[in-house]
């Protein structure tokens, strides 16, 4: 499976105990919706099948499993901070009303102030919050996708006007 045929669901973050279980670590907004009997986890840039032998959800976003063929610590030491996916194929559906930051990518961000700044280009993850990439002026500019800055989505349209930050625009402009 490649890469492009899967879906992040989280990382790796620990082992627990001797007998090779491991944490994993959800950025996946709903981990229970997820169908967990296998998952890739990325090994140098390959996909990886394990088969989940039990896995067990936390409150935390987080989950501990017990991998087949890993049974001891020593096994799933090389496992840590390894991405893990899902095939597409396994992405529950969602009905339409439920939008996602990442249903932004391809939609035209307006600014308040500096007018129409580019589609954006990417929608990443991080713990704290989405960021969003936008193409502007040649140079690719990022800022927090958060309610204090977007004033208004347009499904319809595909646009989204927000208020950044004064002076955001310079650090990316002005280095």
């Amino acid at each position: 499976m490649k890469i492009e045929e899967a879906f992040y669901i989280g990382y790796i973050t620990k082992t627990k105990g001797l007998k090779g279980e491991v944490q994993l670590f959800f950025e996946y907004d709903e981990p229970d919706l997820l169908d967990l009997d296998v998952v890739f986890v990325d090994i140098n840039g390959k996909l990886v099948p394990f088969f989940v032998s039990s896995c067990k959800l936390q409150t935390n976003n987080t989950g501990n499993f017990y991998f087949d063929d890993i049974d001891h610590i020593d096994k799933a030491q090389p496992l840590l901070r390894k991405k893990v996916y899902l095939p597409l194929t396994k992405m529950p559906d969602r009905s339409d009303d439920d939008f996602h930051y990442n249903d932004l990518k391809g939609f035209v961000v307006f600014d308040e102030t500096h007018g129409e700044l580019g589609e954006i280009i990417e929608v990443n993850e991080y713990p704290q919050q989405f960021v969003a990439t936008v193409a502007y002026q040649n140079k690719e500019i990022l800022f927090p996708l958060n309610d204090d800055m977007i004033v208004e989505i347009d499904e319809d349209e595909g646009t989204m006007l927000v208020d950044l930050p004064e002076g955001l625009l310079d650090i990316y402009i002005n280095p």
